[in-house]
């Protein structure tokens, strides 16, 4: 089994990575929106492709087979970091999990409460600021290196995964299209099915990925956003394994000497050894956790393909501030919502939980520093500019509200790095 420190370890480094690609991507979209490609550009995301699958019918375009096929892997990623780190990480304890929670929280009704205020006749935008982009978030305190008090990044993590729980349960209840509801019934029935494969102890991935792809489609035809699906077959994938340790430990070391007994002088492998391999390689899978390899091997899918590519699709805009004025009130709301709702929720809530003795702070944290995470949870960027579509159709309101979240993103950006930085020079 993966040490919980060491994964955590190695998805803070993949997620920093990927929030320079994302960076590139995003600049690279909004270089190409605004030279003469501009229109071809528009055209090849807004290319429509089909499919039928028995009676229901799909048909998107390119832009909305990423947002909701693709997508649905980078949620499915985000449901497994969920249920890891509810079972084993920094959410797995009520003393842990109680400071992040309540920081996610108010990082999530402030901002939301901050739109509304600008737009009490139009709020169906609110998820807008209420989203953390994590990988850009921790690629800032990555790029900041040693100067970062290490307990952030676990802080950092734990506050956007139940920041991501609470995205999901936005997009899954507020964000719908018409609901159909005869197909209920089939995305439950295989929905138990799923749910069978874990009570029956089946740690091979493969029934459940295709099954998955079966709730997607349901879960599509509903009419529920369709990246639903990739959270609830994450909650349904085992963590347990199918091995013990110790006997993984035994066998190994057992093929070992066996592998090691069969050395000869031929310079390939001989049947004996190949067949210790094939032992080794047989227990390798069976010792390893589902859940955790899941998560390893769409993390790498997620973080250098799916959200580069979302990035890309979708962050290309005209420069063109006539339609910011057009929808001013939408656009402060998002960016009142990202760079002041943000750093006031997250502090606000768990400095007057703090006082109020419902939870306690973590004594390697300070109150600054909790203000500089609050700022850096203002970056909504790509979970932003996602919920973004979902909120509107409007291309107008689309392009003044992505021109929103950048523009607040970075001043959020600026301003946690400086309180980093400052809190660090305190200490």
């Amino acid at each position: 089994m993966m040490h919980p420190l060491i994964t955590l370890e190695k998805f803070i480094n993949k997620e920093a990575l990927s929030g320079v690609l994302l960076f590139i991507a995003t600049v690279a979209a909004v270089i190409v929106a605004n030279s003469s490609l501009g229109q071809a550009y528009y055209d090849l995301w807004h290319m429509p492709l089909g499919m039928n699958i028995g009676n229901i019918e799909m048909s998107m375009t390119l832009t909305y087979w990423i947002d909701d096929a693709l997508m649905a892997l980078f949620f499915l990623m985000v449901g497994l970091e969920i249920k890891r780190e509810m079972l084993i990480g920094e959410l797995s304890s009520v003393s842990k999990a109680s400071f992040p929670i309540v920081a996610a929280i108010g990082g999530m009704v402030i901002p939301a409460l901050v739109y509304v205020a600008f737009n009490p006749n139009n709020p169906l935008g609110f998820g807008i600021p209420m989203a953390t982009d994590i990988a850009f978030a921790l690629g800032i305190l990555m790029l900041l290196g040693t100067r970062v008090n290490p307990a952030l990044k676990l802080f950092l993590v734990a506050l956007a995964v139940v920041d991501d729980l609470g995205a999901v349960l936005v997009v899954a209840t507020v964000y719908t299209s018409d609901i159909q509801s005869q197909y209920f019934v089939h995305a439950g029935i295989i929905y138990g099915i799923i749910w069978l494969l874990n009570i029956k102890g089946v740690t091979k991935l493969l029934p459940y990925l295709i099954l998955g792809i079966a709730l997607w489609i349901y879960i599509h035809a509903i009419g529920i956003h369709a990246t639903i699906a990739g959270v609830l077959l994450a909650f349904a994938i085992p963590i347990r394994s199918f091995m013990d340790e110790r006997k993984f430990i035994k066998d190994t070391k057992r093929d070992v000497k066996d592998f090691e007994k069969h050395i000869d002088e031929i310079p390939i492998l001989n049947h004996h050894q190949i067949d210790s391999l094939e032992n080794i390689a047989h227990n390798y899978d069976k010792v390893q956790n589902p859940l955790v390899r899941l998560e390893h091997n769409l993390h790498g899918l997620s973080a250098f393909i799916i959200m580069p590519l979302f990035a890309f699709s979708n962050a290309g805009v005209m420069i063109d501030f006539s339609t910011v004025n057009a929808n001013l009130m939408i656009v402060l709301g998002v960016v009142a919502g990202l760079v002041i709702g943000k750093p006031i929720g997250i502090l606000g809530f768990t400095y007057l939980a703090t006082k109020l003795k419902i939870i306690k702070k973590p004594e390697n944290i300070s109150w600054n520093e909790v203000l500089a995470v609050g700022f850096l949870g203002g970056i909504g960027f790509t979970m932003s500019i996602f919920i973004t579509h979902l909120a509107f159709l409007d291309e107008d309101i689309i392009a003044a509200v992505k021109l929103g979240v950048f523009a607040a993103s970075f001043v959020a950006a600026v301003i946690g790095v400086f309180l980093i930085l400052n809190a660090k020079k305190a200490a």
